[in-house]
């Protein structure tokens, strides 16, 4: 997949592809086009397992190799000399053969690890296509080596009943460490950072965390007087509401306000029900990334949803998931409190309907990949399982969460503080 890239980047980039001999350069180098460029496969990536191997069985050999003529010819000199010293030939021994030990030793570190891993780091690409016909050909040349011992472990791995390749697994907090670390080194910048760590947890909510519930959805009753339907698409601020027969229980699709409002304009017959478009009704177990492919081929750009009883829970649309991605939108919090609020003593004010996987990244702390919450409120909730009173908190994950404003029974704004010298990992008042 292409990737935009700086043109220094990507010039560079190429510049290494130019390097590499004939024979090891990828079918498809870096191609640029518009700033964008592709990635080089070099021939022996295609098995970094037996590459792997043939590298470590060389490097083996030659630390054997160094052991054994060092500790023979150049702990054999030493002694030698030690002894012309006047050093007691008891002590002259030992002495010689640790010395010549802790030399053969930084050698190896400095010019067999540091530098050449150091240098590697800084030019990865380059120094890969300049060694790459030699690995090659050194890589065929230990074929047979490398057949020996792979076959002798995996016949080990038979003998203790154990399977030869374990499953590649890569977490999600592995991912991470990779992004911030690329923004660190300036291959990304923070903003991309973010977008990613959006996607990644979109990936993981369910519908429920993007939706906008029941209690908040702007809906037109069509059994309504036409005064109060023309006020509510008068007042709306929102391009579609979705429509209903006498209650949110009997929800029947989705209307544009702007061709009722045109109706109404050419003095057309005011007829609701007849602009109303059919709307997906999805379940309220449904994940994120399922419901945008249901978003991207439905008719109309919004989705209701339900729970397994059939009642009506909320809606999402397009820009919900759009905001699970690069953050709310101001224009969509105008007189509204923002989610989370950083005070001078490392305390947080978060509130109720924050997501709980930003809520995560907020604290630095790690929740369970399956939870049966998508907010602040439902996290305490889990904890405390009750309806809280105000005052009420818990201590989870090296924080203290305790509820300071209620909006009737719904848990409207949570006080984060870090854990302090409280014991217990849940407690609560005692004047409750």
């Amino acid at each position: 997949m292409s990737s935009p890239l700086s043109s220094s980047t990507a010039s560079s980039r190429y510049q290494s592809w130019r390097s590499c001999p004939r024979g090891t350069r990828a079918s498809k180098p870096w191609l640029l086009l518009d700033g964008t460029a592709q990635i080089v496969r070099l021939p022996f990536v295609s098995d970094p397992a037996r590459f792997l191997l043939a590298i470590q069985i060389a490097v083996t050999a030659i630390g054997i190799i160094i052991g054994t003529y060092s500790g023979v010819t150049f702990g054999v000199y030493a002694s030698d000399y030690f002894k012309k010293s006047g050093i007691p030939e008891t002590v002259a021994g030992p002495l010689g053969y640790g010395v010549v030990v802790m030399i053969i030793t930084y050698l190896s570190v400095i010019a067999g690890e540091l530098v050449p891993k150091s240098l590697a780091l800084r030019n990865a690409e380059g120094i890969a296509c300049a060694v790459a016909t030699i690995m090659t050909a050194f890589t065929k040349f230990a074929a047979p080596a490398v057949w020996a011992f792979d076959t002798s472990t995996r016949l080990i791995y038979h003998l203790i009943g154990q399977p030869p390749e374990s499953a590649k697994r890569i977490t999600d907090e592995e991912i991470r460490t990779l992004i911030a670390e690329a923004e660190t080194a300036g291959v990304i910048e923070k903003g991309e950072r973010k977008m990613i760590s959006g996607v990644m947890r979109l990936a993981d909510r369910t519908v429920i965390g993007l939706m906008t519930p029941r209690a908040d959805v702007d809906w037109i009753d069509i059994t309504a007087a036409e005064t109060e339907i023309k006020e509510r698409l008068i007042t709306t601020p929102h391009s579609r509401l979705p429509a209903g027969y006498g209650s949110t229980e009997n929800m029947l699709g989705v209307v544009q306000t702007r061709e009722l409002l045109a109706a109404i304009l050419a003095g057309m017959p005011f007829e609701v029900r007849s602009h109303i478009r059919k709307a997906p009704f999805i379940p309220d177990t449904m994940d994120a990334l399922d419901v945008l492919a249901i978003l991207r081929d439905a008719g109309v750009p919004m989705a209701l949803i339900h729970d397994e009883y059939g009642t009506f829970e909320g809606l999402v649309t397009p820009a919900d998931i759009l905001e699970a991605i690069t953050g709310v939108f101001k224009s969509d919090t105008v007189g509204a409190e923002p989610f989370a609020v950083g005070r001078d003593d490392g305390s947080w004010l978060l509130a109720g309907g924050m997501p709980a996987d930003v809520m995560a990244d907020t604290l630095g702390i790690v929740l369970p990949g399956k939870r049966p919450y998508e907010t602040v409120a439902g996290f305490v909730l889990a904890k405390l399982q009750h309806l809280p009173k105000t005052g009420e908190h818990i201590q989870a994950n090296g924080w203290r969460f305790e509820v300071i404003d209620l909006a009737g029974l719904r848990i409207n704004k949570v006080l984060v503080q870090p854990a302090g010298s409280h014991d217990s990992d849940l407690c609560y008042r005692l004047d409750r």
